[in-house]
Formats: structure tokens, C-alpha cells, sequence
């Protein structure tokens, strides 16, 4: 007996492509879009070397031009190095270019005075005085060459200050500072023999020989 149309079910719809079933499993990374590697990073070039340091830079502003006015030749050289100026004069005419620069220039402070060793050079040593203005908020540096064995004038009547810079200078050099009040060592003994800080002294062998005499035993260096 066949079935009447009554009896005939409805046809299911055709499943999408697909429906239903599990997809397949796609292996790691698959479908993922490719992550270009990084470049590697570029090495930045050296740096230039830089250019050979150039010497002294000659100057000739208002403050040397005034320094020739008053001293002529006893203004030897004149240059500028970090922006300050350097002058060097002669020795013989140290004390008065110091009280000028002081009364005149109004450098009013002594910052420092030391010395330079150049054993090869006939005047050995550069004697130094470091000044600053407070009105001007300058600094200026004044140099004299002095041989060996040759005095230079103490410049403590016009910066009492350098009392105890020149004595540090004749400890340490040897130079001799005519009309200082009271020259004598200050850091060594009285008795030491020779200038540590001049470029030919042997400080071993002055070790041993001053610890053996005074405290009676073998230095330890």
C-alpha cells in the first residue's frame, strides 16, 4: 500500500557546505598572517675624530692692548685660552704689573699662585697667579719665567694671601721669592733635601734616605 500524500514527509533542506561538521583541525600557524622578522639594527657610524688640538689663540683685546700701553715689551705674550686671557710679562716687571692689576684692572682676588716645571727650557719655571674681579665677573692669569736659582719678588705686600702660596711654591720648586717676610717650607721638614714637584726628582730615593735618618728605619716603598 503506498502512502498518500498526506503521509509523505517535507524533504529537509540541503545543509550548507560544511554545516555541522567539524572543520579540520589546521595545523599551528596555519591561515596566520606572516610576521616579517625584524631588521637588524643598523650600527651607527664612529663619530669623526676630532681635530688636532690647536695651540694658543693670540689675543689682543681692550685689556692686553691697555697692559702694552702701560708696560711695552714687559708684556711678552698674550693669548686666551677658555675664554680667559693669559699675559706673560717679565719677571723684573712682576710686582708692578700685579699692583696695577690689582688697583687698576680691579682683579681684587688672588685665586692661586703656583709654578710649571720646564727643565728643558733655560727658564725652567712659570710662576703663576691666578686673578678674579668681582665688578667685572673676570677671570685673567699673569705668568713670569723664572730660571733656576733666579728670585722672584713676592707679591704678598699687595695680596697677603700669597704668603702661604709662595711658600708652597719654594717647598715644592725651589724658587726663591725675594722680600717674602717669612720664606721657609711648609708642607716638608726644613731639613728635606730637594724639590718634589720639579720633573727630576727622584722621590724613592729621597723617601729612603730622609725615613733612614730620621726615623731610623727602612722605608717601606
Amino acid at each position: 500500500m503506498t502512502n498518500g500524500p498526506e503521509d509523505k514527509q517535507p524533504a529537509a533542506p540541503p545543509k550548507a557546505e560544511g554545516a555541522g561538521t567539524p572543520p579540520a583541525a589546521k595545523p599551528e600557524g596555519a591561515g596566520a598572517p606572516a610576521v616579517p622578522a625584524k631588521p637588524a639594527a643598523a650600527v651607527p657610524p664612529k663619530p669623526p675624530a676630532p681635530p688636532p688640538k690647536e695651540g694658543p689663540v693670540p689675543l689682543d683685546n681692550e685689556l692686553v692692548k691697555r697692559y702694552r700701553a702701560r708696560f711695552g715689551d714687559g708684556v711678552r705674550e698674550a693669548w686666551t685660552d677658555r675664554k680667559q686671557a693669559i699675559l706673560v710679562v717679565g719677571v723684573d716687571r712682576l710686582l708692578e704689573v700685579a699692583q696695577y692689576t690689582r688697583d687698576e684692572e680691579q682683579f681684587d682676588l688672588l685665586v692661586d699662585l703656583t709654578a710649571v716645571d720646564w727643565p728643558k727650557r733655560e727658564k725652567r719655571f712659570d710662576v703663576v697667579l691666578i686673578f678674579y674681579s668681582f665688578e667685572k665677573n673676570e677671570r685673567l692669569r699673569i705668568k713670569a719665567q723664572v730660571g733656576d736659582g733666579e728670585p722672584c719678588p713676592s707679591v704678598t705686600r699687595i695680596w697677603p694671601t700669597a704668603d702661604w702660596l709662595e711658600r708652597e711654591v719654594y717647598d715644592m720648586f725651589g724658587i726663591v721669592f725675594s722680600g717674602h717676610p717669612n720664606l721657609k717650607r711648609l708642607l716638608l721638614p726644613e731639613e728635606w733635601e730637594g724639590f718634589p714637584l720639579r720633573k727630576d726628582y727622584d722621590i724613592l730615593q729621597q723617601d729612603d734616605a730622609w725615613v733612614r735618618e730620621n726615623l731610623h728605619i727602612e722605608s717601606g716603598q
